[in-house]
């Protein structure tokens, strides 16, 4: 490596040095607030001055992101640090992601903090420096860049979850969440430290040349494999490493919730399409026969465990474990139509499943919780738009057409069919049936059922447009997928 700095060099991480910088500086502007008192006397005008600032951030991340795909246009990648950072239309791809997740939970948190009765700044400084880490998992092509980036965002999650310091459940979440994080990031650093010894590099590039040349079931492969896949896959929560998220979606608030359940899942996907597309993918004939294994048991559990859910947040983690498997399945299939499906349903499933957990953050009002199906009962008799817009995002979750939902499955499965996993595409079909089964329980409440709470339902301008526009996007995708197709498209198109 130069020993000199280029432009290019800082310019391919300028976007995670803003979001760190700004982050830092919501951090201590809020820790001062002895100082800056004086000058900012009302509470409120602090918040929102925090608040501007978040998304003031989140939009120049999105204008810089915008630069670099202009850049990366006309030549594949933009690479920096001597290779440990690539900027290429994956990245790029991702990082739009996790800036729409970023901006949706920032709007509309003010008014659910508020409620909740912890409305601190730090919340917002943690949303942009898990944005950092999110970052490096898209662009990391390092393991020490990669292995920072994650454990930056994972930092930042175990707090926000534990965020509402006098609830109970959201100290015992934060617990449990951090206690098998940390047992998660032993097994990855484990496995990291094997894929060095092979090669004796960091880079991924040099860790995929030095298994190339390794017999194909060399036991050291398949143990460093073995043990990165166990991290990764506890980042994206499938079964069997899933015991966390029922708990920490729960016991979070239901913003944090919202931005973890895609978020976090969207960087997670990233991370592991980078490994397993990189340095692993001539190790397939070891570890497809895993995922496989993993993918079953992860659809199952999450499909059969939400049946008896009462928690719309629980019955929602669930959900969430399940899509999972439905991720992973693209992954196994490995082709091009594969790898574009994971692309695909990663994006319709940040609009979908944001806009669900908006609406159970729409049902939080001061004295009542607003998370359990009782609550939904009779909502669309009280609250017609938040009922219909909840059956938008269940269809969609559900993979009904026209909704996204049905466009990321189509791909998932018209991928397995193209590569003869058969019996995959018939068990991946049949457990779409139980989907709906538990989601048309959150239909049949709204819809069916007389309501049980007449108070009126938390609600404000920043709620409002992000659920119009998520629910847009979600009906969008679905009847004109194109363009978003061909965005999915070129960002996959490197990795194949």
């Amino acid at each position: 490596m130069n020993q000199y700095y280029t432009l290019a060099d800082h310019f391919s991480i300028l976007p995670a040095v803003m979001l760190a910088l700004f982050g830092c500086a919501i951090l201590l502007f809020d820790a001062g607030i002895p100082f800056v008192g004086p000058i900012f006397p009302d509470p409120r005008q602090r918040k929102w001055l925090l608040i501007f600032v978040a998304i003031a951030e989140i939009f120049v991340g999105y204008g810089l992101a915008t630069q670099q795909m202009w850049l990366t246009s006309n030549a594949a990648e933009l690479t920096g640090f001597g290779g440990s950072v690539t900027v290429d239309g994956f990245g790029i791809f991702f990082n739009w992601i996790f800036l729409v997740a970023a901006l949706v939970v920032a709007v509309v948190s003010y008014k659910y903090l508020e409620i909740a009765g912890e409305h601190h700044g730090e919340y917002y400084g943690l949303i942009l420096l898990a944005q950092c880490g999110m970052y490096f998992l898209a662009t990391g092509t390092d393991l020490v860049t990669l292995f920072i980036g994650l454990e930056l965002m994972a930092l930042c999650f175990y707090v926000m979850v534990g965020f509402l310091r006098t609830d109970k459940r959201s100290n015992e979440a934060a617990m449990k969440y951090l206690l098998l994080g940390a047992f998660s990031t032993g097994f990855l650093a484990y496995g990291f430290s094997l894929m060095y010894g092979i090669s004796g590099s960091t880079k991924l590039a040099d860790i995929a040349d030095a298994i190339t040349r390794r017999p194909a079931w060399d036991p050291v492969v398949f143990l460093a494999l073995t043990t990165t896949a166990v991290g990764l896959l506890f980042k994206i929560s499938a079964a069997p490493f899933h015991m966390w998220a029922p708990d920490a979606y729960e016991g979070a608030p239901t913003t944090v919730t919202a931005y973890l359940s895609v978020a976090s899942k969207a960087a997670s996907i990233a991370f592991l399409l980078r490994m397993f597309l990189g340095p692993l993918k001539d190790a397939r004939v070891m570890w497809e026969p895993l995922l496989i294994a993993v993918a079953l048991l992860t659809l199952t559990v999450g499909n059969l465990a939400a049946i008896n859910q009462t928690n719309i947040k629980r019955l929602l983690a669930y959900s969430s474990i399940s899509h999972a498997g439905y991720m992973l399945l693209g992954l196994i299939a490995g082709n091009d139509t594969g790898i574009k499906g994971v692309a695909v349903y990663v994006m319709v499933y940040t609009f979908m499943n944001l806009g669900a957990f908006l609406v159970v953050v729409a049902m939080r009002r001061q004295g009542i919780i607003g998370e359990d199906l009782d609550d939904f009962a009779g909502l669309a008799h009280r609250h017609p738009t938040y009922a219909y817009l909840m059956l938008i995002f269940l269809l969609s979750l559900a993979g009904i057409p026209p909704t996204a939902g049905f466009l990321g499955k189509y791909y998932i499965f018209l991928a397995l069919i193209q590569t003869q996993h058969y019996a995959l595409a018939v068990v991946a079909t049949l457990y779409v049936a139980v989907a709906i089964y538990y989601y048309f329980k959150i239909v049949h409440s709204m819809f069916i059922r007389e309501e049980t709470e007449k108070a009126p339902l938390a609600s404000s301008f920043g709620l409002q447009l992000a659920l119009g526009v998520t629910a847009v996007l979600t009906l969008a995708i679905g009847i004109y997928p194109e363009p978003f197709l061909n965005l999915a498209n070129n960002s996959t198109s490197l990795l194949r």
